[in-house]
């Protein structure tokens, strides 16, 4: 069985711990292993700050448009998609940047992307070629509760 959702969120800081929840609801719903639903969920909190705080064209990063947060849930990944509507990331779109070692310790930024890659299994890095913004996408190989729900099927077929 699949699961797939897809939000359309505004640009404000809010926005971020509502995609988290859903995030593991659906994840504790469906039956996945805690530990790679708060590795997934941590994640997920990362790439939205990032749309959030660098995702839109406003004067001096205020709050303007939106993101896009989707999550696919198959019987052996998660993948997660957050893209946005801002400058995207420096360079081409073959050409961005992966993630980087930690910012130093004074820094107060710097640090989601090396989160994400660490995290993940999995770490895409690209801008959207049609109307510009970033995109941000991750997958991670689930483990699942003896007593999932959503694999029962699976494994007794």
């Amino acid at each position: 069985m699949s699961i797939w959702w897809s939000l359309h969120l505004r640009r404000e800081a809010a926005s971020v711990p509502l995609a988290r929840r859903l995030l593991i609801g659906t994840m504790e719903t469906a039956g996945v292993d805690p530990d790679v639903s708060y590795d997934l969920s941590v994640a997920l909190s990362e790439a939205c700050a990032n749309a959030v705080e660098h995702g839109g064209a406003g004067a001096h990063g205020a709050a303007s448009g939106g993101y896009r947060v989707t999550a696919y849930l198959d019987g052996e990944k998660c993948r997660i998609e957050v893209t946005d509507s801002g400058p995207g990331f420096p360079g081409t779109p073959d050409n961005c940047p992966g993630p980087r070692p930690p910012a130093a310790e004074t820094d107060e930024h710097g640090r989601g992307l090396y989160l994400i890659g660490e995290l993940a299994d999995h770490v895409h890095l690209g801008n959207k070629p049609d109307r510009g913004g970033a995109v941000i996408s991750f997958d991670k190989i689930l483990k699942w509760r003896e007593d999932a729900p959503l694999m029962a099927p699976l494994l007794t077929a």
